[in-house]
């Protein structure tokens, strides 16, 4: 059967969104790694290697149903920061934006009755509620303890931790 061309074009579109989210934490973690708070953009890095995953997820889902997907050009994020707060709240936003994003795509697909797309993106609605939660805990971190110069530290530190794990949920 026939990938319904909406569906097909709505996951295509949102590819590149997470092309873009993947560009915008870069510019985060350059932001924190020029600052020094090399945990801080580690964090972001990680975030970038997600976001790309996102996107091969979605081109391979795309292929696997005889969809070519189509590369858009890819925008210049245009963001910068004055203090250690504004990446994160900027990133909280974004990761809202891209809650809304997927639900649309859920919602073409629920419409078109494309019951195989709607499975592959209940995999993506759970990653973003964990993806909000994430950006919460880092701003409510922030303002807890980021305007200590030993609370920062200890933050930086935690986020230094953290490490990469493919997702291998979904085929890429």
């Amino acid at each position: 059967m026939a990938m319904n061309k909406e569906v097909a074009e709505t996951l295509n579109a949102q590819i590149n969104k997470e092309l873009y989210s993947a560009y915008l934490y870069w510019t985060f973690a350059d932001y924190y790694d020029d600052r020094g708070l090399k945990g801080f953009a580690n964090w972001y890095t990680i975030q970038v290697q997600e976001e790309l995953d996102h996107a091969k997820v979605l081109r391979r889902y795309l292929l696997d149903n005889d969809y070519k997907p189509t590369m858009e050009a890819i925008a210049k994020p245009d963001k910068t920061f004055s203090n250690d707060l504004e990446p994160l709240e900027a990133g909280l936003a974004h990761e809202e934006y891209i809650t809304a994003a997927i639900n649309h795509c859920y919602e073409v697909a629920r419409d078109a009755h494309d019951i195989r797309a709607q499975k592959m993106l209940d995999w993506f609605i759970t990653e973003q509620g964990e993806e909000e939660t994430n950006a919460r805990d880092m701003i409510t971190n922030m303002k807890l303890f980021g305007a200590d110069p030993k609370g920062l530290y200890d933050l930086d530190r935690e986020y230094q931790a953290r490490t990469y794990i493919a997702q291998t949920a979904l085929a890429m």
